[in-house]
């Protein structure tokens, strides 16, 4: 028997409960896993306290990320032994995910375990980290290097934010961050960032093209801010969007692209072939500075993760959350 969280919902209502299960209640996949960690991302947030539709089955296992190591398999990469890592493939929404001290998953969503990190490493990285690097990859693919001058970040005191600012100064860019939260730039430029902007500049409605300025963005805001952001791109720049904080609209005209060769590269880290997700976390190996595994994270039980996540969702949680499933 062993510990998760599940999420049910029937005539009693949408609850999400710690538990004890077996291992032959777990779904009939081909690789077993023991985790050792997983994180709380805004997602497993809604999917925990049922505020936004992200769980499509039940009973469900939520957490969309995790790492661990193999106890069975019955898929040709992977052995008993093999440490491995998942980020995304719906886990956690459409299947069992990471919340739980077993996990029994598809080989082909798994990835080995770069021998740089440790689990809990990993975790500390999560989807945060593995889709800011990313974003930098598809930027780097459309030709951008630091010569091209300032680039900016959105949403900068979040997850992809502050990964996408270490990341990109470890890289030798210049960096510019866009917060609503001005008491922190100390700690925004501790990571990086060059430059500190009110995100008021961005997030109000503007003009279809602005004084060019940004070589490249990274942007997980959405609507209003990531028009702008287009609209002050510089000539053959380009625009990587990865999140929608601000909302789902594009508030936007074609004139960046159509007048200035503006690139909008919209990145989705769901489902990302294997190679990719491996060469990403190849380059998080490379270049993430060591003092971002513990920046801005918190550790908690997999018995904390519920009332946690109702803490995340009302804007009480700063930083990362890491679950260590076995306590």
């Amino acid at each position: 028997m062993f510990n998760a969280l599940i999420i049910n919902k029937d005539e009693q209502g949408y609850r999400c409960e710690l538990q004890q299960l077996s291992a032959e209640q777990l779904p009939p996949e081909n690789v077993l896993v023991q985790v050792a960690y997983s994180t709380l991302n805004y997602k497993d947030g809604l999917a925990i306290t049922g505020k936004g539709p992200v769980v499509r089955k039940f009973p469900l296992v939520p957490g969309i990320d995790l790492a661990g190591t193999v106890i069975e398999s019955a898929h040709p990469d992977y052995q008993a032994g093999d440490k491995v890592l998942l980020n995304g493939w719906g886990v956690g929404e459409n299947y069992w995910g990471g919340l739980a001290q077993f996990a029994r998953l598809n080989g082909d969503w798994l990835i080995p375990l770069p021998d740089a990190f440790s689990a809990r490493d990993a975790m500390a990285i999560g989807t945060a980290g593995y889709t800011a690097m990313l974003c930098i990859m598809a930027l780097e693919k459309q030709g951008l290097t630091p010569e091209k001058g300032e680039v900016l970040v959105t949403g900068a005191n979040g997850g992809v934010g502050t990964f996408a600012i270490a990341l990109l100064a470890a890289k030798g860019y210049l960096v510019v961050a866009a917060t609503g939260r001005p008491e922190l730039a100390d700690s925004l430029k501790a990571l990086g960032a060059s430059a500190i902007i009110d995100r008021s500049e961005l997030s109000q409605p503007g003009k279809p093209l602005a004084k060019e300025r940004w070589a490249a963005v990274v942007d997980s805001v959405g609507s209003h801010t990531l028009a702008n952001a287009c609209a002050a791109t510089k000539a053959d720049g380009a625009v990587a969007a990865c999140g929608l904080a601000q909302g789902m609209d594009f508030p936007a005209t074609v004139a960046p692209f159509i007048l200035r060769g503006v690139s909008l590269l919209g990145i989705n880290s769901v489902t990302r072939p294997k190679a990719e997700r491996i060469a990403a976390w190849q380059q998080l190996a490379q270049w993430l500075p060591r003092t971002m595994f513990d920046h801005n994270t918190r550790e908690i039980g997999l018995r904390e993760a519920i009332a946690t996540a109702s803490d995340l969702l009302a804007g009480k949680v700063q930083g990362r959350v890491l679950v260590d499933v076995n306590r």
